[in-house]
């Protein structure tokens, strides 16, 4: 046996509970941002929350004495991830929860590594297509028509919400194998380059709002509620979520931290369900389930067990911050 490989499993408990926790903020987070779009223009309470959660990341990074990017190069890349994996999908879900439930937001968010495949393969080349990969992006789309209810037709409002929904998870798509591609392999940490991607989207942020949807309103203005969505959204999850999931990649790897996606639907299901008193028609749950066995085979987690790789073994320096949900 030698040191690259891991004969024993980390305890439950010294991961689970956070794996947990992770889930139900990031699930939460369609919740909050129902009960933001009530008062603010979607592009508002992305910048209210954006700069929320890069608050939060700067005290963690002074607090450890870790320290942001200086390479103007870095910075340029991102850029782009910032604008294509903060600003355009917290904004795109804000305008859909706007027309959608919040479970059905929830939903849409797993399509997100359905995206990340063919993107990886035809623009980046960072990854080859298997036949694996074809049948599960094949059983991953049959899902997002299921979703969709595409029998009875397209149009109306609710039709336009979902639409854009899932553009907000094409986002992700483009922005998780632009990260892989340009990033990855940094000796930056992944709070530092996280901290850094939400400063950006600020900027981007500050300069479009005004011009698209006019001053952003005093917090003041706002009532209790939503303020409090703003900074659970914000401070808990864009900000403190990373740190847990930063800590769940440390303890049992990257792949076995990103299965929360598959949590988080689950989550937004029921909050939505229990808070909001939403309802799902039939053929979005079963949708749904098709999406997430799509991913899953398009992943390979359900072909043979792999043997585990220690955490941190061969694996770059800094971890790429794969967004999960809003």
């Amino acid at each position: 046996m030698t040191g690259t490989f891991a004969p024993d499993q980390p305890a439950l408990r010294s991961w689970l509970p956070g794996f947990l926790a992770l889930a139900a903020i990031w699930g939460s987070s369609f919740l909050f941002i129902k009960v933001g779009v009530a008062e603010l223009h979607p592009l508002h309470l992305t910048l209210y929350r954006v700069g929320a959660g890069a608050l939060t990341l700067l005290v963690v990074l002074a607090v450890l004495r870790d320290r942001l990017p200086r390479d103007p190069r870095v910075w340029g890349h991102l850029t782009v991830i910032a604008a294509f994996g903060v600003a355009l999908p917290f904004t795109l879900f804000g305008y859909g929860e706007q027309r959608v439930e919040s479970m059905l937001a929830g939903i849409w968010n797993a399509t997100a590594p359905l995206v990340v495949l063919p993107l990886a393969v035809l623009v980046f080349r960072t990854e080859r297509l298997t036949a694996r990969g074809a049948i599960g992006l094949t059983l991953g789309f049959t899902g997002v028509m299921v979703v969709l209810g595409v029998w009875q037709g397209v149009g109306g409002t609710h039709f336009v919400g979902q639409l854009m929904c899932f553009a907000a998870a094409a986002c992700y798509g483009l922005a998780i194998p632009y990260q892989k591609k340009f990033i990855a392999g940094s000796a930056l940490s992944g709070l530092s380059l996280s901290a850094a991607q939400l400063i950006a989207a600020v900027v981007q942020l500050a300069i479009v709002a005004p011009v698209v949807a006019g001053a952003p309103p005093l917090p003041t203005a706002l009532s209790p509620r939503v303020l409090a969505a703003v900074l659970a959204l914000g401070a808990l999850g864009t900000g403190l979520a990373f740190v847990i999931h930063l800590r769940n990649i440390r303890i049992v790897g990257a792949t076995t931290a990103s299965t929360v996606t598959y949590l988080v639907p689950v989550f937004a299901v029921l909050i939505g369900t229990v808070v909001l008193n939403e309802r799902l028609t039939w053929h979005q749950p079963v949708g749904a389930l098709i999406v997430l066995l799509g991913v899953a085979v398009s992943q390979g987690l359900l072909g043979r067990p792999r043997r585990r790789v220690a955490p941190g073994v061969g694996a770059p320096t800094a971890p790429v911050v794969e967004p999960a949900a809003p």
